[in-house]
């Protein structure tokens, strides 16, 4: 068998197989009874990156189905480090504010 013949035998096989494309990591706020909806839309805007609009629609989804996606990201450590970050500034403000990541 030539090495030519060899080599496209792996391709052929690479070609065949199954492509994947990496996990995105969604960072999901949860409702509560305390944080203040002002303070929810100020993360959504500083930490990430929300306009004002979609901060506003986000915290809206938040508040009334119990939960709402802040972001969506190409890797769970950016994910988490956004949740970090948020985690960190609502217990700073002495708020109770839950946040999760997921894989979409």
């Amino acid at each position: 068998m030539s090495q030519t013949h060899g080599q496209t035998d792996v391709l052929t096989r690479f070609r065949e197989s199954e492509v994947r494309k990496p996990s995105k990591w969604k960072v999901i706020l949860l409702n509560d009874d305390v944080t203040t909806m002002d303070f929810v839309v100020s993360i959504l805007q500083e930490i990430f990156e929300k306009s004002s609009e979609e901060a506003i629609k986000i915290m809206f989804d938040i508040h009334e189905k119990g939960s709402g996606i802040a972001g969506i990201y190409c890797c769970k450590d950016l994910a988490e480090t956004k949740q970090e970050l948020t985690l960190s500034r609502a217990r700073a403000e002495g708020f109770p504010l839950k946040v999760v990541t997921e894989k979409e």
